[in-house]
């Protein structure tokens, strides 16, 4: 639970809910990447570069950037290893390219306001290594406003605890709920201002997991801040 009483996700909660979203409701991960980069997108109020890892989160990111491509807030995007990219996250990436957009295995920063940080998602457990750990170095080193996709990428999504490196936001969108380890250890430190986004996950899905939500969790807005976590 978190500390402004909303009930938080684990790492296995998220990969529980998205099979079950399928399975049992007919929603695919697909739709749900849609809309994640969609409201993403909408946190990036400037030329945005996009950072993209290997995983669903970097699908998130993709999806991003194609809506900021669209309404010309896009400076560039780069995954560490695009090759490596499945799944839905492999149809982002071809979507975005098929629009004309290079997507390369640089990290560049020239010109961008805002970083969007889609390196990694729920699912680390270690500290970041080569490439990886790289660019998390470097988005640290920036001068942009950085905005992190879920958590921050290198900060476990269970314990909160920061792996050597882990990116430091000045804003976090959080998928659905918040993670467990936005608001534990070193997680309330390095999110940020920490917001949560509706991305079209059933009430109903968090239900039969046990989880107990608020009915009106998105009814005045399909985003809030977590006041209480963020520092």
């Amino acid at each position: 639970m978190s500390s402004s009483g909303l009930p938080t996700l684990s790492s296995a909660n998220v990969k529980e809910a998205d099979s079950l979203a399928h399975e049992r409701f007919g929603i695919e991960v697909d739709w749900l990447m849609e809309a994640a980069g969609w409201q993403l997108a909408r946190f990036c109020q400037g030329r945005t570069v996009v950072a993209c890892g290997i995983g669903n989160n970097a699908g998130d990111g993709l999806a991003a950037a194609r809506h900021l491509h669209r309404w010309g807030r896009l400076a560039s995007v780069a995954c560490v290893e695009a090759g490596r990219l499945r799944g839905p996250a492999a149809k982002e990436l071809e979507a975005l390219r098929k629009l004309g957009v290079d997507v390369t295995g640089t990290l560049l920063f020239e010109s961008a306001e805002v970083v969007l940080d889609a390196i990694f998602g729920t699912g680390i457990s270690r500290a970041p290594e080569g490439n990886f750990a790289t660019w998390i170095d470097a988005i640290n080193d920036c001068e942009a406003h950085v905005i992190c996709v879920d958590v921050p990428s290198g900060l476990d999504a269970d314990t909160g605890v920061a792996y050597a490196p882990t990116v430091k936001a000045r804003t976090t969108v959080t998928l659905g709920l918040p993670k467990a380890g936005l608001v534990r250890a070193d997680g309330p430190r390095l999110a940020g201002e920490l917001w949560v986004a509706d991305i079209g996950m059933p009430l109903e899905v968090y239900a039969e997991l046990g989880i107990d939500v608020p009915s009106t969790l998105f009814t005045a807005a399909d985003r809030f801040r977590l006041e209480a976590a963020a520092g």
